[in-house]
C-alpha cells in the first residue's frame, strides 16, 4: 500500500459519483468515481476510484487509487468504471488498504 492512496478527507471529493456499495472482509464500503484535472493533458478526462466505509463515523480514511481511467470523455469514463463487476471492485480496494498485521 502506498500512503499517497490514503486521504486525510473523510468524504470523497466533490466531483465524484457513486458507483456501488460492495463487502469486503465483513465490512461494506462505498465506491465513488472521482475525477482528476491534468492541464497537461486537456482534451482527456482521468478518474479513479475512491472506497470509504459505508459506516463511517466522521474520521474514517477514504482510500484511493491512482488514476486508472483516462477518455476521451467525461461519459465515457463514467461508463468504464459502472462496468466494473463487484469482484473487481474488491480487488482494486484490497490494492489500496494496508496490509494486515
Amino acid at each position: 500500500m502506498n500512503a499517497a492512496n490514503e486521504s486525510s478527507n473523510a468524504a470523497p471529493l466533490p466531483s465524484r459519483e457513486h458507483l456501488a456499495t460492495i463487502s469486503h472482509d465483513g465490512s461494506f464500503w462505498e465506491v465513488h468515481l472521482e475525477f482528476e484535472d491534468d492541464p497537461g493533458i486537456p482534451p482527456s478526462y482521468r478518474g479513479l476510484l475512491c472506497f470509504s466505509p459505508a459506516a463511517s463515523t466522521g474520521a474514517a480514511s477514504a482510500w484511493r487509487t491512482t488514476t486508472i481511467l483516462i477518455e476521451s470523455s467525461h461519459e465515457a469514463v463514467v461508463s468504464k468504471a459502472r462496468g466494473f463487476e463487484d469482484f473487481q471492485l474488491q480487488s482494486l480496494l484490497r490494492s489500496v488498504l494496508p496490509d494486515p498485521e
